[in-house]
């Protein structure tokens, strides 16, 4: 493939900067929600076994649209085994597997692995990531506040674990906390107000407790909330949407020229 040939390839696929590539974005989002809709369609029994035939038959022609799609970021990449094993690479992978694996495994012994494999293809919907601005700015926006996120998940894990102690020295196994762990469970299920009532306190020191721990819940459930949304509030600076044929990384500025990752030229 010549370079200018292949240049122009991947400015289509890889990048949104062109109309061309906009179109190529547009088209491939809705062939992906497309795919979704029919994995979810096809596990209503009445429907699949009215339509089997025409849902296979969609379900090959979007695979051989993917595949193609697959084969043309391997053709046109300057390092091809980096994207195989980057994310987005995996899961292009995963979008087209299933559907082919299905020819190898047949066999009745063998028609629930297919089915599970199959359900594979509901990773297609990590793709949509990559063609929505939203989707890259909440992205990132969870990526910058990973380590208050991270001290969060860890303050609540020890706070489940304190209260869940507490609960099965309080109630015991009599009234059904017959172990730490279910005391555990009991903590989690509570502190995010779900509140199955499987387990329930009996007593009014019990009692007494499992009401902070429902009032704390309201108070943690939006800790997380106000982290990512203080992140996204942050001023951004201008970016496009272009991806360095080198690396493949993709958070360049809208003046650069450069990678500043792997300092390799842009297209």
């Amino acid at each position: 493939m010549k370079n200018s040939t292949r240049n122009k390839i991947y400015e289509i696929i890889f990048e949104a900067d062109t109309p061309k590539g906009k179109l190529f974005d547009v088209a491939l989002l809705f062939t992906i929600l497309i795919s979704i809709a029919l994995v979810i369609i096809e596990s209503v029994p009445s429907i699949n076994s009215q339509h089997r035939s025409l849902l296979r038959i969609m379900e090959w022609v979007i695979t051989v649209i993917f595949s193609i799609e697959y084969a043309l970021r391997l053709l046109v990449v300057k390092k091809p085994f980096r994207y195989i094993f980057s994310f987005y690479g995996i899961i292009d992978l995963l979008s087209v597997l299933p559907t082919y694996l299905s020819l190898v495994l047949v066999g009745s012994h063998s028609l629930v692995v297919i089915r599970a494999l199959r359900l594979l293809r509901v990773f297609r919907i990590l793709k949509l990531n990559r063609y929505t601005i939203a989707g890259n700015n909440l992205s990132k926006a969870l990526w910058a506040s990973r380590e208050k996120i991270f001290v969060f998940l860890f303050f609540v894990i020890n706070l489940v674990v304190i209260v869940g102690t507490l609960m099965y020295l309080i109630e015991g196994p009599e009234h059904g906390y017959v172990s730490i762990p279910s005391s555990i469970y009991w903590a989690i299920v509570t502190m995010t107000t779900v509140g199955y009532g499987d387990i329930s306190p009996q007593t009014p020191l019990g009692q007494l407790l499992a009401s902070a721990v429902m009032i704390a819940g309201y108070a943690i459930i939006a800790v997380p909330t106000g982290i990512v949304t203080a992140e996204m509030m942050k001023p951004t600076k201008s970016s496009n949407t272009q991806v360095c044929p080198h690396c493949l990384y993709d958070k360049h500025e809208s003046d650069a020229v450069f990678c500043k990752k792997c300092g390799g030229k842009l297209n």
